[in-house]
């Protein structure tokens, strides 16, 4: 593996995991009004076309990236649905 592809899962590791806090918080407390539903839906939006855009690029930190924190936020939309 070169630098820039270690590089890229190491960015790729820490803004994914960024994620986990606040789904995890969201589960305990069975609360997302603190959630933006409309920043939810534009930031999701963003990661379908960078996953699409690391699809294409066949860049494996961008897809492995998007694909996971997309996955995230997904549960995060979810528990915000549910906990209405």
């Amino acid at each position: 593996m070169d630098f820039l592809t270690i590089l890229g899962l190491a960015a790729a590791t820490l803004t994914t995991t960024a994620f986990l806090p606040q789904m995890f918080k969201t589960w305990q407390t069975k609360s997302a009004k603190d959630v933006s539903f409309v920043m939810l839906i534009t930031f999701m939006s963003g990661l379908f076309l960078w996953l699409i855009y690391g699809i294409y690029l066949q860049s494996l930190p961008i897809i492995l990236a998007n694909s996971i924190t997309l996955f995230f936020n997904l549960i995060i939309l979810w528990l915000k649905i549910k906990y209405r």
